[in-house]
């Protein structure tokens, strides 16, 4: 490459490239009394923020003395909540009477509204063994059972099976199931091998053993031929 090529230098620029372009506006530094001023301003921030803070919270707490006074402003407090009923799928409850003969208390479900130990039942069945070994096997739509006093009310279409053929039906039944009777005042049929009988009542005692008929009663009876 010949000497006669002349290098070029970089470093030199023409004078568009040195100059600096001035800033759109000037800064300007605070003054001693504008500092003074936002430092005071910050320290009332923070004295006023807890003390908002703390007057929402009594509104808060004395909400109801201020709904009850006469005043140019009326509060009106919303709709209270109620805790649900407990819930519970295919619930079983089980237990001895009074001569220590088990029985067990099945719903396909259960509710309960309040407090106490009852129990609102859907599609109740009480199954109860003797003591010779045979069974009691009851069931109705819907039940009420009160665990505390072991008391069972059954209705609609209550049916009742016991082990020796007999079928006990009914509308309504109150079942005391530790001492094994149950009453009801409305009409009842029962069917069995001795026949069929009719009443407007019934009380049933010994976990079915005895059966009485109340009110105006009716009886086909069927028997051998000798």
């Amino acid at each position: 490459m010949s000497d006669k090529v002349r290098r070029t230098d970089f470093r030199e620029t023409s004078p568009d490239r040195r100059r600096v372009l001035t800033p759109s506006r000037e800064r300007r530094v605070p003054s001693r009394g504008q500092i003074q001023r936002r430092q005071r301003l910050v320290q009332a921030m923070k004295l006023v923020m807890p003390l908002l803070a703390a007057s929402v919270l009594g509104l808060l707490v004395f909400w109801p003395e201020i709904e009850g006074r006469d005043s140019r402003l009326s509060f009106r407090r919303g709709p209270s909540l109620t805790p649900e009923a407990l819930q519970l799928v295919a619930p079983r409850f089980q237990g001895v009477d009074e001569l220590n003969r088990p029985y067990t208390i099945t719903s396909r479900s259960a509710r309960q509204p309040g407090q106490e130990e009852v129990m609102l039942l859907d599609l109740p069945k009480a199954d109860i063994l003797m003591t010779d070994g045979t069974w009691v096997y009851v069931e109705s739509n819907h039940g009420r059972y009160d665990k505390a006093a072991q008391h069972l009310d059954l209705s609609g279409d209550v049916r009742l099976f016991h082990d020796g053929g007999i079928l006990f039906r009914t509308e309504e039944a109150a079942v005391q199931v530790d001492a094994g009777t149950a009453s009801g005042d409305r009409p009842t049929k029962v069917q069995g091998s001795f026949g069929t009988v009719e009443s407007e009542g019934f009380e049933l005692l010994d976990r079915g053993a005895v059966m009485i008929f109340t009110g105006r009663a009716r009886a086909i009876l069927e028997g051998r031929q000798q």
